[in-house]
């Protein structure tokens, strides 16, 4: 990773690895909030010189502690510094909407020395979809920067007729400040140290907040990390490999969360996708549940008071739709984009739909559900309306923002959705995976209403459910090869490619029993699976290119989504081929992090082939290791039946597994699960939930 970001809500900061804003890099570096860029240089130096790099740590996304030391300096007078004898240390953090950074320097030369100090800035306000290169508009103008006794502003008024500034401020006094420049003069002794800190703070149409001292900001930081970390469940085993991942799962999702007034929620993931979206918020929660329910809540009620109201083709909405993706820089302000929000996905809306269902499953939080009611009703009819245009009983879609999303399933790129014989699916579009989601959601929705005694409503929803199940299976069933085709056409022809799109159905409850296993049997086939994970499309298929962003490479969140099918369904010995795969992967990246996706090489080269511009860290990339612990327990509660499924499993050459502290309805589920001999023995050591336990095929130890 040759960048480094930090981020705290919806604040973020891309620099190189020396902690600069550069240009020239592989990408676009800077400080960004709100889809604007508020810094677009950083440049730290000592005595007109860039520093030399010692060592950056990318590990925690909150804080960055980043060493430097002097490049050799000498000018016609003769010496002015001896290399490496200045240490530079940067010290990063942001809290309420500030950028702290403190610059610290300590001499190791034996005499007292003197050196400049100084930092370069600016800031061009550009518009993210501008900074990506990927659109072109009216913008605003830069205006003048004005200065006070410790800082300097930059100002712009922008087409959307919001006034954006970034106020700069330094705590110490200054040898020199310009626009765009500050240099301190400093002398030190041997061991001698000092430092400056200054603070960066974007501000949209309003005044600056207090900016407090940096270290109560950061106390105020660490206790927010542990609260969040006080909530998990804590996970121990003798697999050291899956505890680390987990942490850093953990973490990584808590730095990516937001809140834009509806509770927490994560975002899609840094650095572009900093932003609510519809699907990546929606799995990234779901993935999250048995560690922290509160955060789909966040998201659920985000989703809800952002959900579709009209028709409005430019940007793909309907009445009762889930958005895809909100943006908030001028070109979406100014309506030059369509994403203020954007609508074009057509699995956000079931999948806002099948994580109300299991937070219900996991919470028993009825109230939720009925304060949503609207929503679900909303959700529900665009679902058979909208979603469903020809009556057929399959969920499609059909692009008609012109500057919108071509292909709206999770596979969004514009090749994603190819027949065997190398053509391109035109739409209209139904994917298999939908299908399935909407019977989740329809089944799911039916047992919340029996709960609250609408009979009618729950009756209506099953037989719709069974419906959709019995076309589903006639229209997508392949007979010849034995899978389901990825989708339908616009003439209802099958596309026939074998992609892992159909291994999201095992979670649905849409298959046969022996249809299922036939899925499961695909997902780790050789053409499927690398040896590092279920890839996106087999080889062998037309399509089929390893390299490639949807058709060949593989993606963790993908491959969490058919692991919680595989271990809701009871494929025990597929699951653990597939975590064990990515359990390996994550060992060729850096941190251990699961990146958004990587090539889909075989495992036979020893090494994982990373894909250049992949996110990380990713949203429901970082909750995939989450959903490690909840397939290797076999946990899947049922707060409305107060029910537990429980089928625990261990990977081979893992001989014991504790979780504890899993919250579930209004108490606490802990597990212990231990190899003795060829069978495993499970202890339940606290449950405080009332719910009765089905366990299968385990034995329960005293």
């Amino acid at each position: 990773m040759n960048y480094r970001v930090i981020k705290e809500n919806d604040l973020f900061l891309l620099t190189d690895e020396k902690g600069d804003i550069v240009g020239n890099h592989p990408y676009e570096l800077g400080l960004y909030t709100r889809d604007t860029r508020f810094l677009s240089s950083f440049k730290l130096l000592i005595n007109g010189e860039t520093p030399v790099g010692l060592h950056s740590d990318g590990g925690e996304n909150y804080r960055s502690r980043i060493l430097l030391t002097n490049p050799h300096q000498e000018d016609e007078n003769g010496l002015k510094l001896w290399r490496e004898s200045i240490e530079l240390e940067r010290n990063r953090f942001i809290q309420d909407g500030v950028l702290y950074e403190t610059i610290k320097a300590t001499s190791y030369f034996p005499k007292q020395v003197s050196f400049t100090i100084a930092l370069e800035m600016d800031a061009d306000f550009t518009d993210m979809f501008i900074v990506r290169g990927f659109q072109n508009g009216n913008t605003g103008t830069r205006q003048d920067t004005t200065f006070s006794s410790n800082g300097m502003n930059f100002t712009y008024q922008g087409a959307d007729d919001i006034a954006r500034s970034t106020k700069i401020e330094w705590n110490e006094p200054h040898k020199e400040v310009r626009e765009g420049y500050v240099a301190f003069e400093w002398t030190l002794d041997h061991k001698q140290s000092k430092e400056v800190t200054v603070t960066i703070e974007p501000l949209h149409d309003r005044e600056s907040s207090k900016v407090e001292e940096p270290q109560k900001a950061l106390a105020a930081l660490h206790q927010s990390y542990d609260e969040w970390n006080r909530k998990l469940p804590t996970v121990s085993t003798d697999l050291k490999e899956l505890e680390q991942l987990v942490k850093r799962g953990t973490d990584d999702l808590r730095v990516l969360l937001t809140d834009v007034g509806f509770g927490s929620f994560p975002v899609a993931g840094l650095p572009w996708f900093g932003v609510p979206f519809g699907r990546d918020s929606l799995i990234a929660a779901l993935q999250l549940l048995p560690f922290n329910a509160e955060v789909a809540k966040g998201t659920l009620k985000t989703m809800a008071h952002y959900q579709g109201t009209k028709v409005d083709a430019w940007r793909d909405e309907q009445p009762g739709k889930i958005m895809h993706e909100i943006r908030y820089g001028e070109l979406a302000n100014t309506n030059q984009i369509p994403f203020a929000p954007y609508y074009g996905s057509v699995d956000s809306t079931p999948l806002f739909l099948m994580l109300l269902v299991e937070y219900v499953n996991w919470t028993g939080d009825l109230e939720l559900f009925k304060e949503l009611q609207e929503n679900v009703k909303r959700a529900l009819k665009w679902i058979d309306e909208y979603g469903d245009r020809d009556g057929d009983l399959f969920v499609e879609y059909h692009q008609e923002a012109s500057k919108g999303i071509a292909n709206q399933g999770w596979k969004d790129s514009g090749d994603s959705v190819v027949h065997r014989n190398g053509d391109y699916a035109r739409s209209p579009i139904a994917l298999s995976e939908v299908q399935g989601y909407v019977y989740q959601a329809k089944t799911g929705i039916a047992s919340v209403y029996r709960t609250l005694g609408e009979s009618i409503k729950a009756q209506e929803l099953e037989t719709a459910a069974e419906e959709l199940k019995a076309a589903f299976n006639e229209a997508f069933w392949m007979e010849d090869i034995g899978f389901y085709a990825i989708a339908l056409d616009e003439h209802k022809k099958q596309v026939g490619t074998i992609t892992s799109n159909p291994g999201h159905l095992l979670l649905s409850g849409i298959l046969t029993e022996e249809r299922a296993n036939r899925v499961s049997a695909v997902m780790v086939s050789d053409e499927m699976f690398s040896g590092f994970g279920i890839r996106t499309m087999a080889v062998g298929e037309a399509g089929y290119n390893p390299m490639s962003y949807h058709n060949g490479s593989v993606w963790p969140h993908d491959n969490s989504m058919i692991l919680l099918g595989m271990g809701k369904s009871n494929h025990q010995e597929e699951m653990k081929t597939v975590v064990q795969g990515l359990i390996d992967a994550s060992k060729h990246f850096e941190y251990s992090r699961l990146p958004e996706l990587f090539c889909g090489y075989n495992s036979s080269i020893n090494k994982v082939v990373p894909y250049p511009v992949a996110c990380s860290p990713q949203a429901w990339a970082a909750g995939t290791p989450l959903t490690f612990i909840q397939t290797l327990l076999g946990l899947f509660p049922d707060s409305l039946n107060k029910k537990i499924q429980l089928q625990p499993t261990l990977l081979p050459g893992m001989n014991e597994l504790q979780v504890d502290n899993v919250r579930i309805g209004n108490g606490i589920l802990s597990v212990e699960v231990t190899r003795q001999g060829d069978k495993l023995a499970v202890k339940i050591t606290e449950n405080t939930t009332g719910f009765e336990i089905d366990q299968f095929s385990i034995i329960t130890a005293s």
